[in-house]
């Protein structure tokens, strides 16, 4: 692993560098993806922009404010790109309420927004996995396969680059799906991201070494992405069903 990447006397926090070369991947795609559908791409920039910050700055800060001693000795730390700095369930919540509040204002309409970012989501989820294995985290359960990778003092599951490997098949399908007919119902990209995103986490954490564990050993995680992948099986439902039901209004 290779969380530091020295160029002299300065040190590089190579997850972090990751998470930005994916984020720019990303917006690019979601930029090429709007104006092939005659939308405005600037939009997509404003709200990724102002997300972002609201979130980075809100996850930094509530877990300086939950392990304070963490900066004391180091106040530079809170403008450091280690990823392992921040409060990631309130940077997402922060995240999406900045968002919310953007589409809002400029009365954006949601699935379609989201349709259109999903190409830097599903980037993003490539760029988390090779954070994870600079960084070494999200490690797997110690094994005795041919390919497993010394970390921690074991043998373990290359869980890391499992977790690649499914999120390039994610994009790649989310790709190819966005050229057919499927892409034309606003929600249906975004939602088979998220569902191919839940089956792959379902798959991950067999083999995760540092899961939360639940009642009789049933990964929390797994269970949310049980619950998630319902959700948005339920969702595509509605979305086709209400499609059906406008064309044949139109009629």
């Amino acid at each position: 692993m290779f969380p530091i990447f020295q160029i002299g006397p300065v040190a590089l926090q190579v997850p972090g560098l990751v998470l930005l070369v994916g984020l720019w991947i990303g917006l690019t795609l979601s930029e090429r993806r709007a104006r092939r559908r005659s939308e405005n791409p600037a939009h997509l920039y404003n709200l990724v922009f102002i997300a972002l910050i609201a979130g980075v700055i809100g996850a930094r800060l509530t877990y300086a404010a939950t392990y304070p001693n963490a900066f004391t000795t180091s106040p530079w730390s809170l403008v450091s790109l280690n990823p392992g700095l921040f409060d990631p369930l309130a940077g997402a919540l922060i995240t999406a309420a900045a968002a919310a509040i953007y589409l809002f204002r400029k009365n954006l309409p949601l699935w379609s927004t989201l349709d259109a970012l999903t190409p830097l989501f599903a980037v993003m989820g490539i760029a988390i996995g090779f954070s994870h294995f600079a960084s070494g985290s999200a490690f797997g359960i110690p094994t005795q396969v041919p390919w497993g990778i010394q970390l921690w003092g074991a043998t373990r599951h290359p869980t890391q680059i499992y977790e690649i490997i499914l999120a390039i098949f994610t994009l790649i399908v989310i790709m190819l799906l966005d050229r057919t007919p499927w892409s034309l119902t606003p929600g249906n990209i975004f939602l088979s991201f998220i569902s191919l995103s839940a089956v792959s986490r379902l798959f991950l954490e067999a083999y995760r070494g540092d899961s939360i564990l639940l009642y009789s050993g049933f990964r929390a995680a797994q269970v949310i992405s049980w619950l998630v992948l319902a959700a948005c099986l339920v969702l595509l439902g509605l979305l086709i069903q209400r499609n059906r039901l406008e064309e044949e209004i139109t009629k």
